[in-house]
């Protein structure tokens, strides 16, 4: 019986497994630098006008795809000018044309953004950083961090945030 009630068990979690991989749009990958680490869906641009037309100026966004991005410190680190504890954030954005606000968010395991007014008042930080266009289109959103800030480029933009 217990052998029987185990097999259930792992077939069950197989399955959620499985189904959960089926909804991803998107491969998932991890960029890791000194002390951080990003976990993200990476949407492909496939020809789409991005910012202002697929992810709205003025709403907030994933920054990713699939379930919301998130980032984890090893140390507390100073994140956009603002002091930050260590542990794992959910990070979400707001495209703008000229000027990009960035949030940290203490409320993880979210898919996209769709709950997020439930959950802004557990945002950590808020900061405002400049959007960079770029002159050649990025294909696929990457992360990089080189060691003194978060950097994400997708489409024509790259935004960004200094950390300490």
């Amino acid at each position: 019986m217990k052998q029987f009630i185990m097999a259930t068990f792992f077939v069950a979690t197989a399955a959620v497994a499985f189904g959960q991989q089926k909804d991803r749009k998107s491969p998932h990958v991890t960029a890791e630098g000194k002390g951080i680490k990003v976990v993200y869906g990476q949407p492909s641009k496939k020809g789409r006008e991005i910012f202002g037309k697929l992810e709205p100026f003025g709403k907030v966004w994933r920054t990713g795809a699939d379930e919301a991005t998130e980032i984890t410190f090893d140390k507390d680190v100073t994140f956009g000018g603002q002091k930050v504890k260590k542990g794992t954030y959910t990070l979400f954005s707001i495209p703008d044309a000229k000027t990009w606000t960035v949030i940290l968010n203490a409320k993880l395991g979210q898919w996209g953004a769709y709950d997020y007014e439930k959950v802004k008042d557990q945002d950590v930080v808020s900061v405002k950083v400049p959007r960079e266009e770029l002159k050649t289109p990025v294909e696929k959103l990457t992360f990089t961090l080189p060691g003194n800030a978060v950097v994400f480029e997708w489409d024509d933009t790259k935004v960004s945030v200094p950390v300490k």
